[in-house]
């Protein structure tokens, strides 16, 4: 999962920066309300956190352009406990939830994943895929109910492609999924991930399809 930041107070952006990372999500965070705009724009992200005092842009201002563009992304907003009219503007334009600050970093965490869950239609933390299950909240996957060793990277791999069951995934894809600003991942990293991570769950109908020179693709094979 990949969210975006848009929050100019920097302490409280490097504690939610740590707190979402060691979940597992690969995070950016943006200072203003111009640069959370031009990210949007030319980045996929599966949820925005936006606080609304930015400079150079209003967080609303950012919420609309979003909503412009045809944007269906989860947005959580953060804003002043004395902002009720902002918060009403923000949830009229658009928002999903907010939260008004100062708040507990275990409830955002909730939040997140129930905006997820709703972002991609369900109302589970457990993803399903033949007898393949991952718990997006537990950060842990199964097979036949017998959990699986996985690695940070390759939990994060897993659940991109099961979030795209049935679907190709192209290897631009992932990247931009699983990886943040100035890391350096290649073409080739990611085939060693799904190298690895095909021996640990490639069992029964499972697999992972190469589509050469296109992506991959979680697929059941029919028995």
């Amino acid at each position: 999962m990949r969210i975006l930041i848009a929050e100019d107070d920097q302490v409280l952006a490097d504690g939610l920066l740590r707190t979402l990372r060691a979940s597992g999500c690969a995070v950016d965070q943006v200072g203003s309300g111009s640069e959370a705009d031009a990210a949007l724009a030319s980045h996929e992200f599966d949820l925005l956190i936006l606080d609304l005092g930015l400079p150079r842009m209003h967080g609303l201002e950012v919420l609309r352009r979003l909503r412009a563009r045809g944007s269906a992304l989860p947005v959580l907003i953060l804003t002043a406990a004395d902002s009720i009219e902002e918060r009403v503007k923000g949830l009229d334009l658009g928002a999903d939830d907010y939260m008004a600050k100062p708040f507990s970093l275990q409830e955002l965490e909730a939040r997140v994943r129930a905006l997820t869950r709703r972002g991609l239609g369900t109302a589970s933390s457990l993803i399903k895929h033949g007898p393949l299950t991952f718990d997006a909240t537990g950060r842990v996957a199964y097979i036949h109910e017998q959990m699986i060793e996985l690695s940070a990277r390759e939990l994060s791999l897993l659940e991109v492609l099961l979030q795209r069951a049935g679907r190709l995934v192209s290897k631009d894809q992932l990247v931009e999924r699983l990886c943040e600003w100035g890391e350096e991942v290649s073409n080739n990293a990611i085939e060693v991930y799904i190298h690895r991570l095909r021996k640990k769950i490639e069992q029964g109908p499972i697999r992972i399809a190469t589509v050469r020179g296109l992506g991959y693709c979680l697929e059941k094979i029919p028995g």
